[in-house]
């Protein structure tokens, strides 16, 4: 296919995908799920953010709490952990609130306790939370103008202006600033001038934006100036605005760095409206240098002000720029070294002191140093999604091939979404999906036949079964044995640790919580591994614990867990693993957090397999991978991760484990036997269908291999 006609043929198929994606929610209901584990995580997942989810989590944390403090302390606890970025402890804070409001009967407390939520799940991005819960704040809080219903009106806007359309946020900036304090006043109204510049009102921003004087010596004086460039751009007047970017540059302080990197982006935006792509691609790849050496935390006055601030905006704005200019070696760099800033965004300073910044990172490797790690028949295929198109590479030892696939972001982002609820669903339409997913990722990409595949993701990607792709010559497992990796430079780190290793297993299963969480198939799958290894040591019910985990796990090669765990999509240092309290009868799951797996001393242990509930999802952030578990066990010591994405059904789970600890114990590697057991479950006519054979990714070390 020529490569015209190859773009008019992947155009038609995103349009197709996109449409199949806007109406797939309306198509599937819950009672589809095919199974009552799929059932039951659909409406976990649909009730996770409730106000009855809430209420009880808040009652059980009440409980536990040794001092009980004053409802209005733990609004207070909310508001603070909110800034600070701790979302989930924001939360929590706020849902000990409610329960204490309800308690107390009252309305105050209660309508302050709404409104923290809604800034919480504003905050961390969940912004249909967010509506739902500023407006039951503006419900309740009409005796509390202040307090509670300019906030509120705030997150509407500020929801409004994320979600596109700034005519929206306007109005409700307004209606906040007209109940707003003094003190809050500052922030609406910068909101407003950025909601005027996005409406196309330079006029009007501009007498907004003048109002604001009075901030120019306050903690809202950098964001000001920022907010002053886009406004001298928005009225077409590129030098000048090149001139008050670099004026913002080089203030000093603490946030020197951040702030120079924002100076630095502006100046690229106005260096491209003056015509010169050579100064903007200087000035942004200054600000990336400046990314390097900012300190990671969570800025709430940004949010503030409306001006979401993302450092992965500048990545992507010099992707976008040296692609176009056919450099695909220095894009796939800098995609390289987006992947390592966004963990620190998201971990910022919340781990332990203990916490090494520099192995949390991860060191960004050359080109050179990833190709001279391949072996002959394997790629590493990497993704970066833009806004309006996605760039693949596709790396061997023999080099690097760039490809720019027509693919807008969210077009993709649906398209997966549909994929997906289709295999979760059981659904024959997964199979259309997947081969028009595969010929707009893959086919372009040339691979060769048999080629060992490492897949770097890139935003909704990573909730993309890619061995569930397949076209005339079948799916993508068939044609190529798959492994995942948070990025190329960690691949090669990980492939580089000890891939020999002893027949040794340390397991659990089933840990005892109460009837509602037992799992009688994990604790069948613990048992039937066992056999396949010279050593082992099986834990399960009641000694499923945290002291138990965290005593025995580091002494294995491998160690398994299979047992209910959950991502945390509003904040990943909180995905946890559901274990068993140390006192019975539990009253609850005793969580192993993910920020507590960073602590463990895992230097022994290769291979982590968590034969649980989705365990691979969470967080998705722009430019690295998903946030949750992954990372968390590759920097306590593990090279690699085997990680469900969706519910699994007990029967094909025990072939898949069996089959891919057979193969892995009798030598082969990883990759090739996370292959055979997918191979060999869909093998089995019963489980044909992608929901049975392909919910497991095998993540980092693919040459792994257990010694005979």
């Amino acid at each position: 296919m020529k490569p015209i006609e190859w773009i008019c043929a992947a155009l038609a198929l995103v349009a197709t995908l996109s449409v199949h994606a806007q109406t797939a929610q309306h198509a599937a209901t819950p009672d589809e799920a095919l199974t009552p584990a799929a059932r039951q995580a659909e409406a976990r997942v649909r009730d996770a953010e409730t106000i009855a989810t809430l209420s009880q989590e808040g009652r059980l944390l009440l409980a536990r709490d040794q001092v009980k403090l004053d409802g209005y302390a733990y609004c207070s606890m909310s508001v603070a952990a909110a800034e600070r970025g701790d979302f989930r402890e924001s939360i929590e804070a706020a849902s000990r609130a409610l329960v204490v409001a309800r308690q107390t009967d009252d309305a105050h407390l209660g309508a302050l306790s709404r409104r923290d939520l809604a800034i919480a799940y504003s905050y961390a991005g969940d912004l249909d939370d967010a509506q739902r819960y500023a407006n039951e704040a503006i419900a309740a809080g009409e005796k509390s103008p202040e307090q509670v219903l300019a906030p509120a009106h705030k997150v509407l806007g500020d929801i409004a202006a994320r979600r596109g359309d700034p005519a929206a946020a306007l109005g409700q900036y307004r209606a906040a600033l007209a109940v707003a304090s003094a003190r809050y006043r500052p922030m609406v109204l910068l909101s407003i001038t950025n909601a005027q510049i996005a409406t196309g009102d330079a006029a009007g921003a501009r007498a907004t934006f003048d109002t604001t004087s009075g901030v120019v010596d306050s903690l809202l004086a950098p964001l000001r100036r920022r907010i002053e460039g886009n406004l001298l751009l928005a009225e077409n007047k590129p030098q000048a605005a090149l001139d008050a970017f670099s004026a913002s540059a080089g203030k000093g302080g603490s946030d020197a760095s951040y702030d120079n990197l924002w100076a630095h982006e502006g100046m690229g935006r106005a260096y491209l409206a003056l015509g010169d792509r050579r100064h903007a691609r200087e000035a942004w790849l200054a600000a990336l240098d400046d990314s390097e050496t900012i300190r990671a935390r969570f800025r709430s006055d940004e949010f503030k002000t409306g001006l979401f601030s993302d450092t992965q905006t500048v990545f992507e704005e010099t992707i976008a720029l040296v692609v176009e200019d056919g450099d695909y070696a220095l894009a796939w760099s800098l995609s390289e070294k987006s992947r390592s800033r966004a963990l620190l965004d998201v971990v910022r300073n919340r781990l332990a002191s203990g916490v090494d910044e520099t192995q949390l990172n991860g060191r960004a490797l050359s080109l050179d140093d990833v190709t001279s790690a391949l072996k002959p028949g394997e790629a590493i295929v990497e993704y970066h999604g833009l806004p309006d198109r996605m760039i693949a590479w596709v790396v061997r030892r023999d080099g690097i091939q760039g490809f720019t696939l027509p693919i807008p972001r969210r077009d993709m982002t649906l398209a997966v979404s549909d994929f997906r609820n289709a295999i979760v669903r059981g659904r024959p339409q997964a199979l259309t999906y997947g081969a028009k997913l595969d010929a707009l990722l893959v086919q372009p990409l040339g691979l060769r036949p048999g080629e060992r595949l490492v897949i770097v993701p890139n935003g909704a990607l990573h909730y993309m079964p890619f061995q569930a792709l397949r076209n005339a010559d079948g799916f993508l497992i068939q044609r190529h044995a798959l492994a995942l990796a948070p990025s190329a430079s960690i691949a090669v780190q990980l492939v580089r640790r000890q891939q020999r290793i002893a027949s040794n297993l340390v397991a659990f299963g089933n840990p005892r919580i109460s009837p509602e969480f037992d799992l009688p198939g994990a604790e069948a799958e613990v048992r039937s591994i066992g056999p396949l290894f010279a050593q082992r040591e099986t834990f399960l019910q009641g000694d499923v614990t945290r002291k138990s985990f965290s005593d025995n796990a580091p002494g294995g090669r491998i160690v398994h867990v299979a047992t209910h765990a959950q991502a945390d999509t509003i904040d990943p240092l909180h995905s946890r693993v559901l274990l068993a309290p140390a006192k019975q009868p539990a009253d609850g799951p005793d969580p192993m957090l993910a920020q507590d797996i960073y602590n463990l001393k895992f230097d022994s242990v290769a291979l982590v397999t968590l034969s649980a509930c989705e365990t691979a999802l969470g967080r998705i952030e722009r430019g690295d991978e998903i946030m949750g578990f992954t990372r968390a066990f590759f920097y306590a010591g593990a090279s690699a991760l085997l990680v469900s994405m969706w519910p699994v059904a007990d029967e094909s789970t025990a072939l898949t484990m069996r089959t891919f600890y057979g193969s892995l114990t009798k030598g082969e590697e990883a990759i090739d036997a996370m292959r055979d057991a997918q191979l060999a479950v869909l093998a089995d006519s019963k489980f044909a269908h992608p929901f049975y054979w392909a919910p497991f990714d095998l993540m980092g070390n693919w040459r792994l291999s257990v010694a005979r």
